[in-house]
């Protein structure tokens, strides 16, 4: 049976941490914000949305939500932006991505205040994760994948390393974050082929392709670490699952993150992380 990796244990750590930092800055006058912005209602933007609501709570965070039709105007995604680049006291901002396809996103994303980007969407804060220079924020999944595995006491040096996924969401950030940890970092991907063996290959896998059961039994190895960053609505057992086929997998490996109450406690922990350095910034 692979030892589970559980996100609640690196999150209540982190979280502490946080609720400290935040009661420094209330000595100094100032109370750390996040705004979230949301287009439609995805199950997955949902259910991150509920996490990341419950940790700033807890961190001492306050939230503003600007809730947004699915068939918004771009014009009002817009608006909805600047309202919250011109409101000093919200330090953070969270859009969930990616918005309907008839919105032009690039746009949406470059019009956030780089200082208030607490999850990597403007391309200042995705220039400092590749050049691996403090500039910015990474995405926070991105920086919950390196989290865990500190937290379990991986090392990454000298490992090897295969991220299943390519997109500026998770998949390119982390494996330029698991390289200045000093992986060696085999990037795949669903058109990869034989993606199995190049799985198996890893002492370490990150799957993050954002289908279901993109990695199965067959790309397992025994002693090998699964990081599952994937969040989908399985239809057919009405319940949340990851890009990993969990049951098959299991047996097979040394360590694996279940879906849900893995990744994702350590993302919204990141999230409030950044808020907080966000707020501090403002003092600097």
């Amino acid at each position: 049976m692979a030892q589970l990796l559980k996100g609640t244990p690196v999150a209540k750590a982190l979280t502490g941490e946080l609720a400290g930092r935040v009661g420094e800055l209330a000595k100094r006058g100032l109370a750390p914000k996040l705004a979230i912005i949301r287009v439609g209602a995805r199950d997955d933007d949902l259910s991150y949305e509920r996490g990341a609501l419950k940790r700033c709570e807890k961190v001492g965070i306050d939230v503003e939500r600007y809730l947004l039709p699915e068939d918004c105007p771009q014009e009002d995604l817009m608006a909805t932006i600047s309202e919250v680049n011109e409101d000093s006291d919200i330090h953070g901002c969270l859009m969930f991505r990616p918005l309907p396809a008839r919105l032009d996103e690039a746009a949406a994303c470059a019009a956030l205040d780089p200082a208030k980007d607490v999850d990597c969407i403007t391309e200042g804060s995705l220039y400092g994760v590749l050049a691996n220079r403090p500039k910015g924020f990474p995405p926070c999944t991105a920086e919950a994948v390196m989290t865990l595995l500190d937290h379990y006491g991986y090392d990454l040096e000298g490992a090897d390393v295969t991220v299943v996924g390519r997109s500026l969401v998770i998949g390119k950030p982390v494996a330029m974050m698991l390289q200045a940890a000093n992986a060696t970092v085999t990037m795949c991907h669903t058109r990869t082929r034989d993606l199995a063996a190049k799985c198996k290959a890893a002492d370490i896998v990150v799957v993050a392709a954002g289908h279901m059961g993109t990695f199965g039994a067959d790309c397992a190895a025994s002693g090998q670490v699964v990081v599952d960053v994937g969040i989908n609505w399985d239809e057919k057992n009405n319940k949340l699952a990851g890009d990993v086929d969990f049951e098959a997998v299991e047996p097979i490996v040394g360590a694996i993150t279940p879906v849900p109450g893995g990744i994702g406690a350590v993302t919204a922990a990141c999230l409030a992380k950044h808020v907080v350095e966000a707020a501090e910034r403002t003092l600097a």
